[in-house]
């Protein structure tokens, strides 16, 4: 079982051009993006996340339990959902304003236990930014990790939600010591500063960075160097295409037994390259449409 533990929102994109374009509402969030996307790959997951009892949050359930998510440890609360507008620009790339005020998912309480059967813990994005929801994602992310769980963290920078960001970069490294798995993209590389072979020292056990079309590049700690180049797509937009590479990260190794930190060293140049082409691959179809819409399983068969 993987559990992904983070906020759900709602997402209202742009139909149109110009400040006044009509916004559609679509179920979002790095994590449940994440959790969705491992659903329809065919992963055992389940969300970890407290979540409104108002419509959206009904919505943003539903689409868990469709993609065949446990939502078991979903807290719920009276509290709105979070929205997040979106700005597309020509290239496809969303950027994204936030409306986070007293919202449910900043209310999250670290659980006292993992779901049993529980192999890898996914963290990221607004969840470890907002407080006092955050202070309670990091609890968990270092109690999986004593307890020899999987973790991945895939950062997500956000920074018109970081108000003091040298004192989120000092938190981001303290992170380290407790992740598997980093993945990160270019544009979040350069946000924190750092290096992927300072990070590793620090203690993942690999460090997977997204170069958009340019594909993707894995660093791990005995030294290696794996890339990929991106597939090529026409894009519609990138909404959710990181969160898609991150779930099919977690899917590839799930299916290899190769979900803990011997293992991704083990993996070697062949397997490093197969995983990352499925990531691409998973990552194109994921910005071939509107949206966050990961791919099942049986489109990368195809």
């Amino acid at each position: 079982m993987i559990v992904v533990a983070g906020e759900a929102l709602i997402d209202l994109v742009p139909q149109g051009t110009g400040a006044l374009a009509a916004l559609r509402p679509a179920l979002g969030g790095g994590p449940y993006n994440t959790a969705v996307a491992l659903g329809r790959l065919g992963s055992p997951t389940a969300f970890c996340s407290r979540v409104s009892r108002d419509a959206f949050g009904e919505a943003l359930l539903g689409g868990l339990r469709a993609a065949g998510v446990d939502v078991s440890a979903v807290q719920r609360g009276p509290e709105p959902t979070t929205l997040a507008v979106a700005t597309i620009d020509p290239g496809g790339s969303a950027a994204y304003s936030f409306y986070v005020d007293g919202t449910a998912d900043r209310l999250f309480s670290a659980p006292a236990a993992l779901p049993a059967g529980t192999t890898a813990v996914s963290f990221g994005t607004c969840s470890l930014v907002l407080e006092p929801g955050a202070s309670a994602y990091e609890e968990l992310m270092r109690a999986a990790a004593a307890q020899g769980v999987f973790t991945a963290l895939d950062p997500n920078i956000r920074p018109g939600l970081i108000a003091d960001a040298d004192a989120y970069r000092a938190r981001f490294k303290s992170w380290l010591p407790s992740v598997t798995l980093l993945k990160l993209s270019e544009e979040d590389a350069l946000w924190l500063g750092g290096t992927p072979q300072e990070w590793l020292a620090a203690g993942p056990s690999a460090v997977v960075i997204t170069q958009g079309g340019d594909g993707l590049t894995a660093f791990t700690a005995d030294g290696a160097v794996h890339s990929v180049p991106g597939e090529p797509v026409d894009v519609v937009d990138t909404i959710g295409a990181g969160d898609t590479v991150n779930a099919a990260l977690l899917h590839g190794l799930a299916t290899r037994g190769a979900l803990s930190p011997t293992a991704l060293t083990a993996l070697g140049p062949a397997g490093w390259q197969d995983l990352l082409r499925f990531a691409a691959r998973a990552a194109a179809l994921t910005c071939s449409r509107a949206g966050a819409e990961p791919p099942y399983a049986r489109e990368l068969e195809a």
